[in-house]
């Protein structure tokens, strides 16, 4: 087939998927989803869930999967002409997608349904539809359902403008330090730097607002004027305080428009406003159960927050002759901090923390838990460092194939900053085929690349965040659901889809996980005991501080999107937060909110409190591990099966909470999280 877009007989065809391609095969797809739209709403066709499924669904799902591999490429290889042609077709599916979800002729025949008819799984799937139905206009009629279309296509030109500003005024900055000006900055980073600089021509060492480079700089960059310089940088970029040219990304007038236009939909839908539109789905019941879970959560972690300041500020005067430290220091000196408490470096940490050998720790302990296994594969890619893997069980006849995942592990230019899962496509058992489909995963990070011949250096976060993307993965691809619309992570609450994420992460603090993926990148020695205790005693080091600014920015979220007044500037009220919450308010030109890209342009908005809330479920569900942990300090197979069962195999086909209790018996309990960050009393 000529045009890549349009094959889907097996994995998309990346390596062949061209900017030329998209139009014409939206158009045909576009054209083949209108016509089954038709087909199912005709007056004669049976309101029946298998037969709209097998003519509707099926090409919903092509004009899903095609559009799914252009946005994911333009996560990922950004180009000018990519670019063009992604906003030149998104108002058309964005447009198609809305008069879907509000057709009143499809959601008459959706209500027709007897769910009586159904399985388990189609009548969750059934249930979340006509909610979703009325969440999309269905209801409106007139003049009102016109508007209802014109906001949703309006909000998704903005959203996409806000991730376009966010990337390219990342990629926009560079600073070219001297040799002198990088004292105290990592010996790989500063290669890096340098050979980016060669590469153009330019002498010096370039730095970045990439994580892999910025992040380093602030915490061990010993000149103050160079870490002011890059904090400047990066906290006003895409933002009305960016220096010079670099204003023309300004998402400032964008956030406006889009809070407007969300509350402007939420009035249509009768409601008071968006936060209470976006809590029906979820496991929250209202935005003030949220508001009060985060105050609460801040209470609680406050004192914790200001014991960490006040050890920052006396560690600051006594031991740098620093009395007043600014925004630009305090990542420096928290890393001095840790280093003098700890007596132990991040930097010396990650020289045990090789890529490969992290990664094959990671699949160890996936398939020792989850009795899978997982092997590498091969398909068509965008970029020469990405991996392809499948994961495998036994079965009766023989061995099967469960799902398969795509790895892109090093940032580059082009490519979205951040870390994210995604699907390629769902668990499914075809009606069209009668075959049954597996799922396949994107898995996506920004970590440094290797330099000079050795394999990256990942940092003790950088494996966290890869545990955690991995986490959403595995919720994807071991799901045993064979209807699509509730399979894996499909219809399961937001606020619920970070447990088997943020659940994985606590295997990176095990021991007997730890040391089996690790190898000094120099002598191939596993990382020492003594040094693994020193980073589990700084585990909590300014946990109260990091819980308190996920507050921030989970309440800031949450109260903009109800109490705030859209016409009205937003940043007072984040300032307001900023002083109810923060123990360290960042400087007034700090724009944190112009790259937001969470609740702007990434699904959170109202929702970012989710972080929080599934870390709540995700600490129980790991204190089930820690009860039933084997003499050996290694997870228990037996729990590891149980939750396999109870959480990831059951996916969106039932409720969260049903799940949970289905896993722990009971509901779930803040004080594993407490005792888990440190702040238990």
């Amino acid at each position: 087939m000529s045009n890549a877009l349009l094959d889907f007989s097996d994995l998309p065809q990346f390596d062949r998927i061209t900017p030329a391609d998209v139009a014409p095969a939206i158009d045909v797809l576009l054209e083949k989803a209108n016509a089954a739209l038709e087909t199912v709403t005709a007056a004669d066709f049976p309101a029946c869930w298998d037969a709209i499924a097998k003519v509707l669904d099926v090409a919903t799902e092509h004009l899903g999967t095609a559009w799914g591999a252009v946005s994911h490429l333009n996560s990922v290889a950004d180009t000018p002409e990519l670019r063009a042609a992604y906003n030149a077709a998104l108002p058309r599916v964005t447009e198609f997608w809305t008069r879907l979800g509000a057709d009143e002729r499809l959601y008459a025949k959706y209500k027709a349904i007897d769910p009586a008819t159904l399985t388990p799984e189609q009548r969750q799937a059934h249930k979340n539809a006509v909610r979703n139905f009325v969440l999309s206009g269905a209801e409106l009629t007139g003049a009102a359902k016109e508007r209802f279309a014109q906001i949703q296509e309006r909000q998704a030109e903005l959203s996409q403008k806000f991730s376009e500003n966010a990337l390219d005024a990342t990629d926009a900055f560079a600073y070219y330090a001297t040799a002198e000006e990088l004292d105290g900055v990592p010996a790989d980073v500063q290669q890096t730097a340098l050979a980016a600089a060669q590469a153009e021509g330019k002498s010096g060492y370039k730095l970045t607002l990439k994580m892999p480079c910025y992040l380093p700089v602030m915490q061990f960059a010993t000149r103050s004027a160079l870490r002011e310089t890059m904090y400047r940088a990066y906290v006003t970029r895409a933002s009305d305080q960016a220096e010079g040219d670099a204003r023309r990304f300004d998402n400032s007038a964008l956030i406006r428009e889009i809070l407007v236009l969300r509350q402007e939909e939420a009035k249509l839908l009768d409601y008071d406003n968006f936060g209470q539109v976006s809590v029906v789905p979820k496991m929250a019941q209202s935005p003030d159960e949220v508001v009060t879970f985060l105050r609460d959560l801040a209470r609680r972690a406050r004192p914790y927050a200001e014991k960490d300041v006040a050890d920052l500020r006396n560690f600051a005067a006594s031991e740098l002759g620093l009395h007043d430290p600014q925004a630009w220091d305090w990542s420096y000196l928290a890393e001095k901090l840790k280093e003098a408490r700890y007596a132990f470096s991040e930097q010396e940490v990650k020289k045990y923390f090789t890529a490969p050998k992290v990664l094959a720790g990671l699949f160890k302990i996936i398939e020792t838990l989850f009795e899978v296994s997982i092997r590498r594969d091969s398909a068509p890619v965008w970029n020469p460092a990405v991996e392809f893997y499948r994961i495998e069980r036994n079965s009766p006849n023989g061995t099967e194939l469960v799902g398969q995942f795509y790895l892109d592990q090093p940032a580059r230019t082009g490519k979205r900053g951040g870390a994210w899962m995604d699907d390629v496509r769902t668990r499914w058992l075809r009606p069209d085929t009668g075959v049954l489909q597996t799922p396949v995963a994107h898995l996506v990070c920004n970590f440094a690349d290797g330099v000079e011949g050795k394999p990256p250096l990942l940092t003790h976060d950088d494996v966290i965040t890869l545990f955690h993307e991995f986490g959403h993965g595995l919720h994807h691809m071991l799901t045993q659901v064979n209807e699509r619309d509730v399979s894996g992570i499909s219809g399961v609450e937001w606020d619920a889809v970070e447990l088997p994420s943020q659940f994985m992460e606590n295997f990176c603090w095990e021991w007997d996980v730890l040391r089996n993926m690790t190898a000094h990148v120099d002598t191939g020695a596993p990382l020492p005991r003594e040094l693994f205790d020193k980073m589990t005693a700084a585990k909590n080091f300014q946990s109260g501080m990091g819980t308190l600014r996920q507050i921030e920015f989970a309440l800031f979220d949450m109260l903009l999107h109800t109490d705030h007044d859209p016409a009205e500037d937003f940043m007072p009220l984040l300032a307001e937060v900023r002083s109810e919450v923060a123990v360290l308010p960042p400087p007034s030109f700090s724009r944190t909110a112009h790259t937001f890209s969470h609740i702007f342009a990434g699904g959170y908005a109202a929702g970012y409190y989710s972080y929080k809330w599934a870390e709540v479920l995700s600490a129980d569900a790991y204190a089930a591990f820690e009860e039933t942990s084997g003499s050996d300090g290694l997870p228990s197979t037996e729990t590891g099966r149980r939750y396999r069962k109870a959480i990831l195999e059951a996916g969106g086909s039932r409720p969260a909470m049903e799940s949970f209790k289905a896993f722990r018996g009971r509901e779930p309990s803040l004080d594993a999280l407490l005792r888990h960050q440190g702040m238990a009393d």
